[in-house]
């Protein structure tokens, strides 16, 4: 069976061939990515897919028997579940018309897990994508505002820094006009003595 006829196998179930094909490459492409992570993705009853290091070695040409040295590498690995394992070897029987040996995951478990890391990812670039534009938005009248604020303190101390030049300058103006009042004052006090003075008796 290729790809092809797993997906017409399935196309019944899942309401048309498109839609069956999507699923496949979807669930195709959550173990690939989970894998080659370095993530093991176990699929009860049917198996666990997962990334196995092997280090370097010696190994022989088969067609000149020549020693011959391998480089590290890595490479998938699949495991069958015991489901899986004894379906095939027998000792179980397949159901004429049901679903096989993978169990049906129970409800509230399917949180997380591979075949959500990429729409969470996509989802997370969507939201920051989203934060900035926000705060771009936001950016700019706050801008505003911290300039009209800005402005309007400004005028405040200037109108008050006026108001105080007034003030100083009315006082002056009120000390000054009381210092020549004085003048004015003690200057007839000083005329009347002397007028007083020299109007007394002679000898």
């Amino acid at each position: 069976m290729n790809k092809a006829q797993l997906v017409e196998a399935i196309a019944d179930k899942l309401g048309g061939r498109q839609q069956a094909a999507d699923a496949v490459d979807a669930v195709l492409d959550a173990i690939v990515r989970a894998t080659v992570a370095g993530e093991r993705v176990s699929v009860t009853g049917f198996g666990s897919f997962e990334k196995v290091d092997r280090p370097a070695r010696y190994a022989r040409n088969p067609q000149t028997g020549e020693r011959v040295r391998v480089k590290k590498t890595s490479v998938p690995r699949f495991r069958a579940g015991q489901g899986f394992k004894d379906l095939v070897s027998g000792s179980k029987k397949l159901p004429r018309g049901g679903e096989v040996a993978v169990k049906k995951a129970p409800k509230g478990s399917l949180t997380g897990g591979a075949a959500t890391t990429v729409k969470t990812a996509a989802a997370k670039k969507t939201t920051k994508a989203a934060a900035k534009k926000t705060t771009a938005r936001k950016a700019a009248p706050a801008k505003k505002t911290t300039k009209a604020a800005a402005k309007k303190t400004s005028t405040a101390a200037k109108k008050t820094t006026a108001k105080k030049t007034t003030a100083k300058k009315a006082t002056s103006k009120k000390a000054a006009a009381k210092k020549s009042t004085a003048r004015k004052t003690t200057a007839r006090k000083s005329a009347t003595t002397k007028k007083g003075n020299g109007g007394g008796t002679g000898p």
